[in-house]
């Protein structure tokens, strides 16, 4: 009897945060260990199916990066970076394509599909979702907060977000389906771009002005300067520890995604860790959550 009682204040804990983010948009950054793990990949998908059927409207946007090398390596094409950047060149963006736009979004689409949702997968080329350009060095440099030494060089077929239309996905929501997003973008000529996942999440989290963006990464959130775990933080602060440099580079496009969602009027932000079995139930339904939540 116990433990059903506590199920039970479960599923109460839970309902003031469904009656108010009901028919709210949210937004989830979906990569780290999340998208490889097996049993992992499996409860995400059913966190996705629950926050649709108590009335949310979650939008995904996924990465794929440890796919995409693989699949270089089998064609023994070698992956090349600069300062974190895939330098992408025509062959590359193929197979980038492919793997993103193909393999990955399907399986993720399927995934949903076969625990009762209703999803759809897409890329930035859809409906004029994602307008690009060219990434340059010193665009990057201004992300990671740092002068690069070879800020006149670029990085191929990288894209930086010039635009985003989000009409095909209110149109998709209205018909209660929930789009799944791999983050490639063209341009006015019909050139194909491979954007940073994290940068695209935090543009669609603004152009939809959605209650929440949720970035699933392989760390609990955000640490002060003496490695203790922020459960809150202001948009103020974070942008502090950037300057400051306490925030390391890997993290950096993160904090920026969710720094720009804010700017263009999202509720909240959140990095969590999707290690954790459902993460995003976890962050979104509880009283303190999992991971570190960033507010305006």
């Amino acid at each position: 009897m116990d433990r059903l009682i506590k199920k039970a204040n479960v599923l109460i804990e839970a309902l003031p945060y469904i009656r108010t983010f009901r028919g709210k948009t949210v937004v989830i950054k979906y990569g780290g260990n999340a998208m490889m793990d097996g049993s992992l990949k499996e409860r995400f998908a059913q966190d996705i199916v629950l926050l649709k059927y108590v009335g949310l409207n979650p939008v995904i946007i996924h990465g794929g990066g440890p796919q995409i090398d693989k699949m270089l390596n089998r064609l023994g094409i070698e992956a090349k970076f600069r300062h974190g950047v895939r330098v992408t060149d025509e062959a590359t963006m193929e197979i980038v394509e492919m793997v993103l736009a193909g393999k990955i979004n399907m399986e993720i689409t399927d995934l949903i599909n076969r625990h009762g949702g209703k999803a759809v997968g897409l890329s930035g080329k859809d409906g004029g979702l994602i307008l690009s350009k060219p990434l340059t060095a010193r665009a990057w440099a201004q992300t990671l907060e740092k002068d690069l030494d070879d800020e006149d060089g670029d990085f191929g077929l990288v894209g930086d977000i010039e635009s985003v239309d989000p009409s095909l996905l209110r149109n998709l929501q209205d018909d209660h389906y929930i789009p799944v997003i791999a983050p490639i973008g063209t341009d006015c000529e019909g050139n194909t771009y491979n954007i940073n996942a994290d940068l695209v999440a935090g543009a669609i989290a603004a152009a939809l002005r959605s209650e929440k963006l949720v970035m699933l990464t392989d760390v609990k959130g955000i640490r002060d300067a003496n490695s203790r775990h922020l459960s809150t933080v202001s948009r103020k602060d974070v942008q502090r520890m950037v300057k400051r440099g306490v925030i390391g580079e890997g993290m950096l496009p993160k904090v920026h995604a969710c720094l720009d969602a804010l700017e263009g009027g999202v509720s909240k932000a959140h990095i969590i860790d999707g290690r954790v079995p459902h993460a995003v139930l976890l962050e979104i339904f509880t009283h303190r959550g999992i991971g570190t939540e960033i507010v305006s």
